[in-house]
């Protein structure tokens, strides 16, 4: 399992689930739009609130990594 896997999360999350994530964190979007958080939700087969937790967390755990405050949002915002 990655280190940013289902740590805190309350789901257990299968490693292609966590994979799926990962691409869409990293590759697509750290903040995705509604419409990309529900097709990312149906790609992993879970609710879009639950896709949303999911990134709330691995932001912060990136922020965090960044040296970034965890509660802070993007540089976007």
């Amino acid at each position: 399992m990655s280190a940013h896997g289902n740590a805190g999360f309350e789901v257990d999350l299968a490693d292609d689930q966590i994979k799926v994530l990962e691409e869409n964190f990293t590759k697509v979007s750290k903040h995705p739009d509604e419409t990309t958080l529900m097709l990312i939700a149906a790609e992993c087969g879970l609710s879009e609130e639950e896709t949303a937790k999911w990134f709330k967390m691995r932001n912060a755990q990136w922020r965090k990594a960044e040296g970034l405050p965890a509660d802070l949002g993007s540089v976007k915002d």
